[in-house]
């Protein structure tokens, strides 16, 4: 996925810094054979082309296997690596997908209204949680100067623990976004604002541009938040190709220690810078829309699609009346530092507001990208069938308790549930989640791979996509297969 660097010699001496981390890379899995037909949501292919994988043939060559009436997507498979869903998403094509109302009526309506009592509950547990751990840092100013380089590492545990919990307070904010907070819409509102602008976000502009990530989720014109670069872009309109820097990082490093690398750097450039540049230049938004700013309504280059600009009419008026509560924030903070010291505001502040940026960038990469799920052009997206395209995955299992998961409120392990109607409250989105996945099986995405496997997979093998008939794919051709492998792969 391309981010966009202004030297790629700099880029390359970054990469250095990180190529230890082989050492913490999930372990490899022996390889598999690549295949050619991706039945419908198995993932597996055909009776006849298992045969001729395995070196096989009918019985009866004169009497050919049966196709399946619906045999899923023929796929071209050179160069694409497949995750825990093994190629699931590949099979589906578009008859596949149900439309809207038939979706929405397996699903409660109880679902579908927010209670604003039980939202007030767990707002006040993230609240709480977020107002201890500042009380606990506040305490340990006295003994531990953020100024000591020597305090560094306990400062990096608080903002690491800090910024976890407060990441609740970020998963309520972005549900008073998208009216699942209250049917008070004051209320939702004012709660909405003023959590966003203690995270620096501007509420209308994101809530704006937001609800445009999931009307045009794996779009890859006009989605808006991690759209992959694509080899159909010509190489003049690239800032630079980023199968060809991390072929470059194999080159230096060796294929083993440069994979690594990039996938160190990958993750650096999201889940560190990834988020400020969003808000400020739109990285990673939907090239159609030109350079944008979540903090100034125009588009900041010439959009190829000026009918579909990010905010549009009255939402430019909003995003202005954001900008107060955000501005106030940051001038509080600077004048924290300019009276306390920057290191003071960083540790209590600033630290945790980047674990929360990582933990925000890490949720949305993983609900939308792996190894073997695809994007597409505008001729061949609907709605569902990007809705569909997100992924729920084992955020319960990452620690013996679930209690990131419920600190969370949730948000990665029903995500595909929140992404078809986001007005269904994060507490009510397990029992959408069950109904989908009982009465649409073939469709529901759930990749089972551990979080910490998935993210490196997809730093790895998620650099830039191939057009594949109607699909847009990662491209790995230039990666050793077992180099993408996790412990869930085959």
């Amino acid at each position: 996925m391309a981010f966009h660097p202004k030297s790629l010699t700099a880029f390359l001496a970054a990469a250095s810094a990180f190529s230890y981390v082989s050492a913490f890379a999930p372990p490899s899995q022996p390889s598999r054979k690549q295949l050619t037909r991706v039945n419908v949501a198995t993932g597996i292919p055909s009776v006849a082309d298992a045969l001729n994988i395995f070196g096989g043939s009918p019985k009866n060559e004169q009497e050919p296997e049966q196709e399946p009436e619906r045999p899923g997507a023929l796929i071209d498979l050179d160069g694409i690596a497949f995750s825990g869903l093994k190629g699931k998403a590949l099979s589906l094509t578009t008859a596949d997908f149900p439309d809207s109302g038939t979706v929405r009526k397996v699903i409660p309506k109880d679902c579908f209204q927010p209670e604003t009592a039980k939202s007030l509950g767990y707002l006040s547990v993230s609240v709480v949680g977020t107002v201890l751990c500042t009380a606990f840092g506040v305490a340990a100013l006295p003994l531990l100067d953020p100024a000591n380089i020597l305090t560094l590492p306990f400062w990096l545990a608080y903002s690491t623990v800090t910024g976890t919990v407060a990441m609740g307070l970020w998963v309520l904010a972005h549900e008073c976004g998208h009216g699942a907070f209250s049917k008070d819409r004051d209320l939702q509102d004012n709660v909405g604002y003023i959590l966003h602008s203690l995270f620096l976000v501007p509420y209308y502009s994101w809530q704006r541009s937001h609800a445009v990530h999931h009307r045009y989720t794996n779009h890859m014109e006009l989605g808006e938040t991690h759209v992959p670069e694509s080899d159909q872009v010509p190489n003049e309109e690239k800032l630079y190709d980023s199968i060809a820097l991390r072929k470059s990082f194999l080159d230096q490093f060796g294929d083993e220690n440069g994979i690594q690398a990039w996938a160190a750097f990958q993750a650096f450039l999201h889940l560190v810078v990834g988020w400020p540049a969003y808000l400020l230049i739109g990285a990673t938004g939907g090239p159609d829309r030109g350079m944008t700013n979540h903090y100034w309504p125009n588009a900041l280059t010439e959009p190829k699609q000026p009918k579909k600009e990010l905010f549009p009419g009255n939402w430019k008026q909003k995003v202005f009346q954001s900008d107060i509560g955000v501005a106030f924030v940051a001038a509080s903070a600077l004048a924290w530092a300019a009276c306390n010291g920057v290191p003071e505001m960083m540790a209590m502040y600033g630290g945790p507001l980047i674990v929360v940026n990582a933990w925000l960038v890490l949720y949305t990469w993983l609900q939308h990208t792996d190894v073997d799920v695809p994007h597409f052009q505008d001729s061949d997206h609907n709605f569902v069938k990007g809705a569909f395209h997100t992924i729920d995955r084992p955020y319960d299992k990452m620690d013996p308790w679930g209690a990131i998961d419920f600190l969370h409120h949730k948000i990665g392990s029903t995500h595909v549930a929140h992404h078809f109607d986001s007005t269904i409250p994060h507490y009510k989105a397990q029992a959408a989640t069950d109904a989908i996945k009982e009465n649409f099986p073939e469709i529901y995405l759930y990749e089972p791979t551990p979080i910490h496997e998935a993210l490196w997979r997809v730093c790895k093998g998620c650099a830039s996509t191939k057009k594949v008939g109607d699909y847009y794919i990662w491209d790995n051709g230039d990666v050793k297969e077992e180099l993408l492998e996790t412990s869930e792969s085959y």
